[in-house]
């Protein structure tokens, strides 16, 4: 492909942006994880989906691609979840995060290609700490390091926000200005899990993570870095600072945020308590279902999880089935004709289905394009012009398409075999039909129908198809 075929909107200067490679023709991408204090909920799985299928369209446009995710297993709420069930936070964390990593695994899109976790990527987070200290722009107080927030001239700009404006969350009584935030915090009385540092024992802050385990996993600039909306201010404004800041270098071409998800009018949270578990949910539907629900949304638009958005999902995955079902009927009774209007359709569909893509990974319109496909499958497939193999090659390439989405598997129910039988009954009505004989024929119509499968009479003689 041509590196300006895929544009993507970018929060950082507000339009879209034309993606292109890094020097060496791949693209690097990085999304954030789930901070494991609970089980995920199905809003957090939201920017799972959405980065691990635009991997999928990335690689399908010919792009070699490397995703990234972390795992934030050091974090206040943890050692509170672990200090209410009264185990170890380290034990706590490493069970959410088994649990978080076997959810996602049933949605079926695979693994990112890299998934760091902050408690074994201590060494590159003190790296990079120690990297703003001795650079000036970090310094010591009373076990904490601190980022010098105004000495970094373009705070502000992802998030538009600027620095008289901004009312610092913890002011700190060891920072040096109240906007500054922390790299590394000294251990407080009741924390479990620390590590020693150059500036004592200790752990880090929640932004300095992400900036270490994405340069550790993706280099020192990327392509494209993602994660939910609300994660602009602080967290990805902090990420900026102290990553140009450290490197002097670009830290993400393209900042690509999801939007959230809405429960009961409410922006789902694990801390409001207002959720429903990835578990629970894929425990009721398909992981097909979850997935469609998903992309037929654009990412960027807040999504209700309701039963009523899940049925309709449903709806979509069955009408998409249905058209294989459709496809494998006609192909078990196809002669070997050609629908030249059922080509064209198939070749348009795929252009338009890459083209809605390539515009702000616009999935919407990549499943509009599917069903205005499948209309025309629905209408010309039963007719007498298209045979068997085209009518194959056509399911295989709604299948292909499916693939990119992670939903391939969504399948037909397998063609049982044409028993001798059914056969020999289908010779017998034919030879029936000839002499006239209508009566003998509906019966024989009949004993095909008690086998399961129904006989359709086309131009180019009588078709089977399992019923």
């Amino acid at each position: 492909m041509t590196t300006d075929q895929v544009s993507i909107y970018s929060t950082a200067s507000g339009r879209r942006e034309t993606l292109r490679p890094g020097p060496d023709g791949t693209v690097r991408i990085y999304f954030c994880g789930p901070t494991v204090y609970s089980r995920v909920h199905i809003g957090n799985a939201r920017p799972y989906v959405v980065f691990m299928v635009l991997k999928r369209y990335l690689e399908r446009r010919g792009l070699r691609v490397i995703l990234a995710s972390n795992l934030t297993d050091v974090n206040d709420k943890i050692y509170v979840a672990a200090g209410a069930e009264g185990c170890p936070s380290r034990e706590f964390a490493e069970r959410m995060s088994e649990a978080y990593v076997a959810d996602t695994d049933r949605l079926g899109l695979g693994r990112p290609d890299a998934e760091p976790r902050v408690t074994e990527s201590m060494p590159q987070i003190i790296a990079l700490t120690e990297r703003l200290v001795e650079k000036g722009l970090a310094y010591q107080s009373e076990g904490d390091v601190y980022f010098r927030v105004r000495d970094f001239s373009r705070y502000g700009d992802l998030s538009g926000r600027r620095l008289d404006e901004l009312t610092p969350s913890d002011p700190g009584e060891g920072k040096h200005d109240p906007l500054d935030f922390a790299l590394w915090k000294g251990r407080k009385k009741g924390e479990d899990a620390w590590w020693e540092s150059p500036w004592g024992p200790g752990r880090p802050g929640w932004h300095i993570e992400c900036s270490a385990m994405a340069a550790d996993a993706l280099g020192d600039g990327m392509q494209i870095h993602g994660g939910g909306i609300d994660l602009v201010f602080p967290h990805h404004e902090n990420e900026i600072a102290q990553s140009e800041a450290a490197s002097g270098m670009t830290f993400a071409e393209i900042w690509m945020h999801n939007e959230m998800l809405e429960l009961s009018g409410d922006k789902m949270s694990k801390s409001e308590g207002n959720i429903a578990l990835l578990a629970d949910v894929l425990d009721r539907w398909p992981s097909e279902v979850v997935i469609a629900y998903f992309l037929t949304s654009h990412y960027r638009s807040r999504l209700p999880f309701s039963d009523s958005r899940m049925e309709h999902a449903e709806a979509v995955v069955e009408r998409l089935r249905n058209a294989l079902r459709t496809l494998d009927r006609a192909a078990a009774a196809g002669g070997r004709g050609y629908d030249p209007e059922l080509a064209a359709a198939v070749v348009d569909a795929r252009q338009r289905f890459f083209a809605a893509l390539d515009d702000d990974f616009g999935t919407p319109g990549a499943f509009a394009t599917l069903f205005d496909l499948v209309r025309v499958v629905n209408q010309r497939a039963a007719g007498a012009a298209a045979g068997a193999d085209q009518l194959r090659e056509v399911r295989r390439e709604i299948i292909d398409l499916l693939d990119v989405f992670g939903l391939g598997s969504i399948d037909s129910d397998p063609l049982p075999a044409v028993p001798s039988e059914v056969t020999d009954l289908l010779a017998e009505r034919e030879a029936a039909r000839a002499s006239r004989d209508f009566a003998r024929a509906d019966d024989l119509r009949a004993s095909i129908a008690e086998y399961g499968f129904d006989v359709m009479d086309t131009a180019e003689g009588p078709r089977i198809h399992a019923r």
